[in-house]
């Protein structure tokens, strides 16, 4: 008689911290892979609003070049409240949020995972607004590849952070939308203001190595507001 070995299910272990945001973020990014709405309305929006300042402002090479940098970041920073209205009602939906909240996640991890999916459709709508400036204002193409996209990269995970941690407060409330804009707006300014100076000083030849006072400030903005969304997500989504 041959004795039969039992093997008892190998438990399923949790996830570290970062397999935890990942699984977030992994979750939005399906859920936009299958729709597309938020790129496709932040899109439209920002190639929009370069269109009309392409006509409006249709003159000499010189003043092109100068409107350019405000029509960039002002279509990125009404596409990001756009993306971050549109990402926070999809929790709301169908009470998403408390089934978020009621899974084993560590809730530092759940703002990571959520400020790495707004990362990712704001970065995909900063190249659509970049493609459409180039295109409209004639702008330098290896200006715009070796200085512009670098510092909105750079700009990326602040805005992220900012919008993700404020937007978390707005979804209790019931104009959120007006509340979103009114909170988010100056709170992304600094990495707003800094993208428009440094895509200026860019567009006007300043070297790259020039340009690392604005990539400083925004890594700095970066890490004020990541460290203040990992701190304070807790508080405000529970409160």
């Amino acid at each position: 008689m041959h004795s039969q070995e039992v093997r008892s299910p190998q438990a399923r272990r949790r996830p570290g911290w970062l397999g935890q945001a990942w699984l977030v973020a992994q979750k939005d990014l399906l859920i936009e892979l299958s729709t597309g709405e938020i790129v496709t309305t932040a899109g439209f929006f920002a190639i929009l609003v370069a269109v009309i300042a392409s006509i409006a402002f249709y003159a000499e090479r010189d003043v092109r070049v100068n409107v350019a940098p405000g029509v960039i970041w002002v279509a990125v920073a009404f596409a990001t409240v756009l993306a971050l209205s549109r990402t926070w009602q999809r929790e709301r939906e169908d009470n998403a949020l408390l089934g978020l909240l009621v899974t084993p996640l560590s809730r530092s991890a759940i703002f990571a995972g959520k400020a790495l999916g707004v990362a990712a459709f704001i970065t995909v709508v900063q190249l659509i607004v970049i493609a459409a400036t180039t295109i409209l204002f004639g702008l330098d193409g290896s200006v715009v590849a070796g200085k512009i996209i670098p510092l909105c990269v750079a700009s990326t995970p602040g805005i992220a952070a900012s919008g993700t941690l404020f937007g978390s407060m707005t979804i209790r409330t019931r104009a959120r939308d007006l509340v979103l804009a009114s909170v988010l707006l100056p709170l992304t300014a600094p990495s707003i203001v800094t993208g428009v100076a440094g895509t200026r000083a860019a567009l006007g030849g300043a070297a790259f190595s020039s340009l690392s006072d604005y990539f400083v400030l925004d890594l700095l903005f970066a890490a004020v507001f990541s460290a203040g969304g990992l701190g304070l997500f807790e508080t405000l989504i529970e409160g």
